[in-house]
């Protein structure tokens, strides 16, 4: 059984695998604080539906409780260690939802019908800003059912990432951000592709760019929100070669290869 990505824009990605939906980091809004979505209509209503929803870290556009607000009732929600108490709204959404929620630490599994997710480490402030006293650790997932997929969520390159993570065939990587300068604990395209060389998937799927940036940028560098998808195959072509490279539209989707 073949497994299916689907982008929706940011860092917000369907995985169907042996019958499940996985859903990452719901984020279904036109604008967010000082962020305007620039690409990409907003995703259907199809998009919240799933059997899994992953949220990598606490910052308000990985962890949305308007978006979360949009999932059926019952959802299983998978959140770092510490979230619910972190997130006053996170606790009302899930109340008002019902949504069932599962804290990992990094390490620990959970499982959804035929498919094992695992948490794993990312080097990344996983705290809710701009005022989160709690340090919650951000998170990875990989998603194991037919193939084994990598949701890196926001991440630096770390000692050990390969061991880390594990063997995967398919990697979503991102390789942006919001603005054209990205600080400590993010990976633009060069270090996402020294990520995919270090992890050795079969096929690699750039997320968490070209989506949103702030207003009133509309017109500074636009380059600098499109081009790190087509900068990233560019790189994977010297680094990892052997690596498929799908760049996704908002929306769009594939079946990537998960075999050499």
């Amino acid at each position: 059984m073949s497994v299916k990505v689907t982008w929706w824009g940011h860092a917000t990605v369907t995985v169907e695998d042996s019958g499940v939906r996985v859903l990452t980091d719901p984020l279904f809004v036109r604008r967010l604080a000082h962020l305007r979505r620039r690409r990409g209509a907003l995703p259907p209503p199809e998009a919240a539906r799933a059997d899994l929803v992953l949220v990598s870290h606490l910052h308000a556009d990985h962890l949305h409780p308007a978006s979360l607000a949009r999932l059926a009732p019952g959802t299983r929600l998978v959140v770092p260690r510490g979230a619910t108490a972190a997130v006053p709204g996170l606790r009302r959404v899930a109340a008002a939802r019902a949504l069932r929620i599962t804290e990992l630490r990094a390490g620990e599994e959970c499982r959804a019908g035929a498919v094992t997710v695992r948490a794993v480490p990312a080097a990344h402030d996983g705290r809710r800003l701009p005022c989160g006293p709690r340090r919650v650790p951000a998170l990875g997932y990989v998603v194991q059912g037919a193939a084994r997929t990598y949701f890196a969520g926001d991440t630096g390159l770390f000692e050990g990432m390969a061991d880390a993570v594990g063997p995967c065939e398919v990697a979503l990587l991102p390789v942006g951000g919001w603005g054209p300068f990205l600080g400590h604990g993010h990976l633009d395209a060069r270090r996402a592709a020294q990520a995919a060389a270090r992890l050795d998937p079969c096929s690699a799927v750039p997320v968490h760019y070209g989506t949103y940036w702030p207003i009133g940028m509309d017109a500074v560098r636009p380059h600098e929100f499109h081009a790190p998808g087509q900068e990233f195959a560019r790189q994977m072509a010297t680094v990892a070669p052997g690596v498929t490279v799908h760049r996704l539209g908002h929306g769009e989707s594939v079946r990537p290869r998960v075999a050499r």
